[in-house]
């Protein structure tokens, strides 16, 4: 889901800025400018800021952290175009940027409504094996297409992979959640089984249309539940 805010994340969680909140290199961001909130951005690179890692849904870094020495930032492909997504990551790696992972297909199995790509599974693994798998021989990590919370994404991926018929390197799930603690975890459960030798992060999550103390609660919860998790 792609909306005009600012989301947390994590490598292993994405996560809503809580006062008093432990302190953990996993975290990142996802960045999405907003002109109504354009003070916060210093926030995020301050010396209090945990943060060590950001993306924005594009193959390029954001303007307001590309001279930041704090947050280094993974690229993503978000759908079936920009076709010069291997040439814009290699460029920045060529000219010395810090590139270490990058991300695929935001929410494929998803409408554009919502966020999603909305990308066949076969046509997403041909653009990855043209477009992404090359960086695999640069030392690049390949985080997998970033699929809904919903059945139809655990599906989606499935056909990809199969699509992929052995061609498609990944080295990391992304996950994304949007309701109560319980189904997050349960979520979580779910694709640590299916795949059980990926590391997995949780690049865009929620409980959403809640009031704020339950969010605060929710983000408690799931931030001690994922800095357990290895």
């Amino acid at each position: 889901m792609y909306t005009n805010t600012l989301v947390h994340a994590l490598l292993l969680l994405s996560t809503v800025y809580c006062q008093n909140a432990p302190s953990s290199s996993k975290r990142g961001l996802v960045y999405v400018p907003n002109e109504k909130t354009r003070s916060d951005d210093s926030i995020w690179v301050s010396d209090t800021s945990d943060l060590t890692w950001y993306y924005n849904y594009e193959p390029t870094p954001s303007p307001a952290f590309s001279n930041s020495t704090k947050l280094q930032f993974v690229p993503m492909l978000w759908g079936a175009s920009p076709t010069t997504f291997l040439d814009d990551v290699t460029k920045q790696i060529e000219g010395g940027a810090n590139i270490s992972y990058v991300l695929g297909f935001n929410e494929p199995d998803g409408d554009m409504s919502t966020g999603g790509s909305n990308i066949p599974a076969d046509t997403a693994a041909e653009i990855w094996q043209r477009e992404i798998e090359p960086l695999k021989e640069m030392g690049v990590k390949l985080g997998a297409p970033a699929v809904t919370g919903a059945p139809t994404g655990h599906t989606w991926l499935q056909n990809f992979f199969t699509a992929c018929d052995g061609n498609c390197s990944v080295d990391f799930i992304p996950v994304h959640w949007y309701g109560n603690f319980e189904g997050l975890a349960s979520h979580i459960g779910q694709v640590r089984g299916t795949y059980p030798n990926k590391t997995i992060w949780v690049t865009e999550y929620a409980n959403n249309n809640v009031p704020l103390e339950d969010s605060q609660i929710f983000y408690n919860q799931s931030s001690q539940y994922f800095d357990r998790l290895e």
